[in-house]
C-alpha cells in the first residue's frame, strides 16, 4: 500500500496532506523517516508520530451505548459517533454501527469499518441472538411467553410472523427477551401488542458478548475479536 493511501485509509489526513506530514518527519518505516508519499509500506511497519497504526486489520469494537444517542451520521442531536475518537471517523471505509439501537435504548452496540462483517452480522440468515432487558408500564401477561415462542406472532402492519423469541418474565413489569432477527423497534412493538408498553430497554447480549462480562460504563468501548462471531 502506498503511504499516502495508508494515511488516508486509517484516518490521519487526506492524501493531499500527506506530503506535509512526511516533510515534518512524522511517519517512519522500520525506524527510517518516510520521504515519499508513493513509498510502499504495510500498516504494521509504520509508526505515525511514534505510535503504531491503530486497528491495522480493521476496526471492531463494542460500545455500551448511553440513552439519548442516535445511531446516525446525519441526524440532529447527540450521535453515537460523537463518542468515538475523531480519527476513527476519517477512516476509509467509514466506521458504522452494526444495526441500530433507537435513541431511548441503551446497551451493546457493535461498530466496524468492515462492510463484510457488518453485512454478515445483520443478515437475516445469520439469526445472531440478541438479549434485551426491559421494564414495562403494565404487567406482561404470562401467555405472551408461548405467543412469542410460537413463530406465529404477527406484528401490526407486517405479513411475515416473527421468528420464535424467548421471553422471560422476571417480575410483574420486568423481564428479558431474546430475538433472532432485527425488525424495526421489534421489542417495543411486541410488548405493546400484548398490553405491556416498554418503559426502559437495554441490550445486554449480542451473540457471545455479554454486557455484564465487559465492565463497560455508558459511552465506553472495547476492541473485540471478530472471529468470535464465526
Amino acid at each position: 500500500m502506498r503511504v499516502d493511501a495508508l494515511m488516508s485509509r486509517f484516518g490521519y489526513c487526506s492524501r493531499r496532506e500527506v506530503a506535509q506530514w512526511l516533510k515534518r518527519g512524522r511517519v517512519t518505516r522500520h525506524g527510517v523517516v518516510v520521504k515519499s508519499p508513493s513509498e510502499k509500506a504495510e500498516p504494521h511497519e509504520v509508526l505515525v508520530d511514534g505510535e503504531p497504526v491503530e486497528f491495522p486489520g480493521g476496526l471492531y469494537v463494542v460500545l455500551n451505548k448511553p440513552l439519548g444517542c442516535t445511531c446516525s451520521h446525519k441526524e440532529d442531536g447527540e450521535l453515537v459517533y460523537d463518542l468515538l475518537p475523531e480519527q476513527w471517523l476519517r477512516r476509509n471505509p467509514a466506521v458504522n454501527t452494526v444495526g441500530r439501537l433507537d435513541k431511548e435504548t441503551s446497551g451493546l452496540l457493535l461498530l466496524t469499518d468492515d462492510g463484510a462483517f457488518e453485512h454478515a452480522q445483520t443478515s437475516p440468515k445469520r439469526h445472531v441472538p440478541k438479549v434485551y432487558a426491559f421494564t414495562t408500564s403494565a404487567p406482561v401477561p404470562t401467555e405472551a411467553v408461548a405467543q412469542f415462542a410460537s413463530g406465529e406472532f404477527l406484528l401490526q402492519g407486517e405479513r411475515t410472523p416473527c421468528l420464535p423469541a424467548e421471553l422471560e418474565i422476571l417480575g410483574e413489569c420486568a423481564g428479558r427477551i431474546t430475538l433472532h432477527e432485527g425488525r424495526y423497534h421489534q421489542v417495543r412493538r411486541m410488548l405493546a401488542a400484548v398490553g405491556a408498553p416498554v418503559v426502559t430497554l437495554e441490550r445486554i447480549e449480542i451473540g457471545p458478548l455479554k454486557l455484564a462480562d465487559l465492565n463497560l460504563e455508558p459511552g465506553e468501548w472495547v476492541e473485540i475479536d471478530p472471529s468470535i462471531f464465526s
